[in-house]
């Protein structure tokens, strides 16, 4: 098998993991293609012997399989670069969050012999995928999370119009909108109000950010069709996040259009008897309980403040 690897550039505590993974790859006489700026990292900073890997930059490669090694953030990182490839990821978790990239160092082992003897099963996720002018942007269009539109630091809020396959939706006051497919709605979406999503659901979720507004509140649309967002700034720019790429500053004349990929991201989900991306499962099963006992509790102090005002009328 031939396997692409990514992994982020600032974690040195990592490089026993990454030996280890090599190790155990060329045992297997896997063949190895490795992102140029992450072979870099491993053997300048961290000294470590590589075996020898094709170098590539960007999205300029193909492979069996390809192997996040990090975090989360890195886990998206791969994503992006994998856009339309149909290759399946999986993630080693070495960073903070692992709700993606959810092998442990110390279940690399297993992990492999489970994957060479075809014990595994992969899951495929919807993209968002970008449409813009800027040269910079389309070099990787493409959002396994999501597609944000925000507020410099110290402006005043900006005002978003939405419209959907070329019609009105409404002007969001706000300090940001987010777009969120259903794997991002428990990310940055969730942080600011939105809601969860079943990721089979095939929706995307509009969730406006600090809105100057009661009445604006999320949204949930099907993810085939197409969101134009036009942005007025006072002070003529705003910023643009996608997924796990860099903040950039840019002008009013911006004009993205989204919608979801016509690809999906395979990411691998079983892998023997192992479930390695639990976002599906973590917090849904229990999501709608939640919000039971919420709704059950909000009654009760509506039906005791209701009496407590009866009995101070009478």
């Amino acid at each position: 098998m031939k396997f692409a690897l990514f992994g982020n550039t600032y974690q040195a505590k990592k490089s026993s993991h990454a030996e280890n993974l090599f190790r155990i790859l060329e045992r297997h006489g896997a063949q190895l293609c490795i992102c140029r700026e992450f072979y870099h990292f491993l053997t300048a900073d961290l000294h470590l012997n590589i075996p020898s890997a094709e170098l590539f930059d960007g999205d300029d490669f193909y492979a069996d399989m390809v192997i996040s090694i990090g975090g989360d953030g890195t886990f998206l990182k791969a994503a992006s670069r994998v856009g339309k490839k149909d290759i399946p990821i999986l993630g080693i978790n070495t960073g903070r969050l692992g709700f993606l990239a959810d092998i442990s160092p110390e279940e690399m082992e297993n992990t492999f012999e489970e994957i060479y003897n075809n014990r595994y099963k992969v899951e495929e996720r919807s993209v968002l995928q970008l449409k813009c002018d800027d040269e910079q942007l389309m070099k990787s269009p493409y959002a396994l999370n999501e597609i944000a539109v925000l507020k410099r630091d110290s402006s005043s809020m900006i005002s978003i119009h939405a419209a959907i396959n070329g019609a009105p939706l409404t002007t969001y006051q706000a300090d940001g909108l987010v777009v969120s497919t259903p794997t991002g709605s428990t990310a940055y979406s969730l942080s600011v109000g939105g809601p969860v999503i079943v990721p089979h659901s095939k929706t995307i979720a509009i969730t406006p950010v600090a809105p100057h507004s009661l009445n604006v509140r999320p949204i949930v649309i099907c993810d085939d069709w197409e969101i134009t967002l036009d942005v007025e700034s006072r002070s003529h720019i705003f910023l643009f996040r996608r997924g796990y790429h860099d903040i950039l500053e840019l002008d009013l004349d911006f004009r993205p259009q989204l919608g979801r990929s016509v690809g999906n991201i395979p990411v691998l989900v079983h892998i023997g008897d192992h479930i390695v991306e639990r976002r599906a499962s973590s917090g849904l099963t229990f999501f709608p309980a939640f919000l039971f006992f919420e709704a059950l509790g909000l009654l009760f102090l509506f039906v005791l403040s209701f009496s407590e005002c009866l009995r101070f009328c009478h």
